[in-house]
């Protein structure tokens, strides 16, 4: 295939194969042992292509491996509907996002070996779901709240997903939702404005 040189072109159908590709080569070989260029080659596009959609290896990644909370349906849900629900809404999309999911399975088992896919899940974190988060509960304090969301949240994947905690990793779902719901609604809540007492 001529590979076209130049401005690339942005298209979704060219983008979503390279991700397929990439996912493949991630999986056989690692994320340290699979380049820009190999997917690229094997994408049968110019190696700009892959920078221009994604940005870089991490970008690439994030995408290969359908981390990226946008494409989360999960997530989507866990983004709708009223406040009061949402805490519990948001601990169902990570149970559901991470059960039976080959490509998380995947990052779960690349995540404790590799610092470049620890930042990766670190970024998802960070720019994705907090972001979204504090942008859902809006308000006062909508930051605030969204970090101790996403403090529960992160400890919650990496105690029973990325480096399995003995208590953690062996709770089933529905422990989940009996220990980790309450301190994930007290996260999200409002404060409160205490009295002051004349």
């Amino acid at each position: 295939m001529n590979k076209s040189r130049g401005r690339p072109r942005g298209n979704p159908a060219t983008k979503d194969r390279i991700s397929s590709v990439a996912y493949d080569l991630f999986l056989e070989h690692g994320y340290r042992g699979t380049t820009v260029r190999k997917v690229a080659a094997a994408a049968e596009v110019d190696s700009a292509l892959i920078s221009y959609h994604f940005g870089s290896k991490q970008g690439l990644f994030g995408e290969a491996m359908q981390f990226r909370c946008g494409k989360s349906a999960a997530m989507v849900r866990a983004l709708e509907g009223d406040q009061e629900g949402f805490a519990d809404r948001l601990l169902e999309a990570v149970l559901e996002m991470w059960a039976d999911a080959e490509p998380l399975a995947e990052l779960t088992r690349m995540a404790p070996q590799d610092a470049d896919v620890m930042q990766v899940l670190q970024e998802f974190l960070e720019r994705e779901i907090h972001g979204r988060i504090a942008e859902f509960l809006r308000g006062p304090g909508a930051t605030d709240r969204a970090t101790a969301a996403v403090a529960v949240i992160g400890g919650l994947i990496f105690t029973r997903y990325l480096n399995p905690l003995g208590p953690a990793a062996t709770m089933s779902d529905a422990d989940v939702r009996r220990i980790i719901a309450p301190a994930l609604r007290a996260a999200v809540q409002p404060a409160r404005r205490s009295r002051v007492v004349a």
